[in-house]
């Protein structure tokens, strides 16, 4: 049986060569993946160059070799911010942001074309795609406040509902809880937060205030690709920080008895276990915590 190692680097040899990093021409379109990265990651709408060196992982020497690149080629302008001249934006050109979108296009139909040779085996790739690329990335992920109604919030949402319906012993019908109504969760009377890695969502966790100083966790779920990172205490801390920020001075929950490591973690972070407080129909236990 092959060795840790040699797996890992029979993996990292596959996808250098999925990807076409080592072709001089990524995508055929005359230049190498490490310009073409940088020149989509700066976007139709540019970006920072602090923020993309960040972002990328780049030194500053390489960052500004790649831009003089693009710059070269009218691909992109570096220029002061209007505001703060101490920091550079680079922006695309009208020529930069076709190539862009040719990228896009041709990059879209490279996934497709990989995930049509996997025939049944695409759901079972993706999520193995998605586990590698948390984990490579748990050091960028974020989490940022949102609106309950955006579309990475809506994915958390149903993503839950549907884990739920799995899980539960009667199964679960959102309609028949007491799902909390939008606008508690929005400031001035709660929050929503999602934790973000490139864009994309992995996980949330709602605050929902009624005008009180009692505020209720609810909706708490992260995906399974991301989840043994910590993630879940750190979507927790984020929440009492929200509270305490909208002048709550004490939390409560209810949970199911099937979310056993829910349960451990709502512990293990000093709530505690109280009576009944509601009459969710689907709750078994019920904790409180003071801020």
């Amino acid at each position: 049986m092959l060795d840790p190692p040699a797996r890992i680097r029979r993996f990292n040899r596959a996808v250098t060569q999925e990807i076409g990093a080592l072709d001089t021409s990524f995508l055929g379109r005359g230049r190498p993946l490490g310009a073409a990265r940088l020149l989509c990651t700066i976007g139709p709408d540019g970006a920072d160059v602090s923020a993309l060196r960040d972002a990328l992982g780049l030194d500053s020497g390489l960052l500004s070799r790649l831009l003089r690149g693009l710059e070269d080629e009218g691909l992109v302008v570096t220029e002061p911010d209007k505001t703060d001249r101490r920091r550079r934006i680079a922006c695309p050109t009208t020529r930069g942001k076709r190539e862009i979108a040719a990228y896009d296009r041709l990059s879209d139909a490279r996934a497709d074309a990989l995930l049509a040779r996997q025939s049944r085996g695409a759901d079972a790739l993706l999520a193995a795609m998605d586990l590698v690329a948390t984990a490579l990335s748990r050091h960028r992920i974020t989490v940022e406040r949102t609106d309950p109604e955006t579309p990475e919030a809506r994915h958390c949402l149903d993503a839950y509902y549907a884990e739920l319906a799995r899980r539960f012993e009667a199964g679960f019908d959102v309609s028949t809880s007491l799902d909390p109504e939008a606008e508690s969760l929005r400031p001035p009377l709660g929050s929503f937060l999602v934790a973000l890695s490139d864009g994309l969502p992995l996980g949330c966790v709602a605050l929902k205030g009624n005008g009180s100083d009692t505020g209720e966790i609810k909706r708490l779920w992260i995906a399974p690709a991301a989840r043994g990172l910590g993630l879940a205490r750190r979507l927790m801390d984020e929440a009492e920080t929200e509270a305490r920020m909208l002048g709550h001075k004490s939390l409560r929950l209810d949970t199911n008895r099937a979310l056993t490591e829910a349960i451990a973690l709502y512990r293990h972070l000093g709530w505690r276990e109280i009576p009944a407080f509601n009459a969710e129909p689907y709750a078994h236990h019920w904790f409180d915590k003071q801020l």
